[in-house]
């Protein structure tokens, strides 16, 4: 009897590992009617993702206004992009996280590591033209991002 329900834990816990695996690539989502997927959240979830990408949208665009000035305040430009970094991503609750799809969380986090680099890039003076191509790689994949997940709250 000892033999048995060890077996039947150890199935159980693979099933939970596995599961567990499943779900942190997949996250929770279903085929969208326009062709994306959908990711579905609570709307408390939803609001908080939408406010994290507002809170990105207004930092590339204080990095964009500063850098069109005939002299540019690096200080600005600088805390701008910092505004948008990898600290944005420190409290998002792990329960949420399992919601997101691997490429999703993926191009979520490339694009605060890239804040943050363009952040150092200002500090090691490279030009506004350097520091718009940065920029343009990173707006790039917030439109493919954009292209293939929609929120949806339930």
């Amino acid at each position: 009897m000892k033999q048995i329900v060890c077996v039947a834990a150890v199935i159980l816990w693979i099933v939970t590992v596995v599961t567990a695996g499943w779900l942190f690539v997949k996250g929770w989502t279903e085929k969208g009617t326009d062709g994306r997927t959908e990711v579905l959240l609570a709307p408390a979830e939803r609001d908080q993702i939408l406010a994290e990408m507002r809170q990105l949208l207004k930092a590339v665009d204080g990095v964009i206004r500063e850098l069109g000035e005939s002299e540019p305040d690096l200080k600005r430009v600088e805390s701008a992009a910092r505004a948008g970094g990898m600290h944005m991503a420190e409290d998002v609750e792990p329960a949420l996280m399992v919601k997101l799809p691997l490429p999703f969380k993926q191009m979520g986090m490339s694009i605060h590591k890239d804040m943050d680099t363009l952040a150092d890039a200002v500090v090691q003076r490279e030009t506004s033209q350097q520091l718009l191509k940065r920029l343009g790689s990173m707006t790039a994949r917030c439109t493919v991002c954009h292209d293939m997940y929609r929120f949806k709250a339930g």
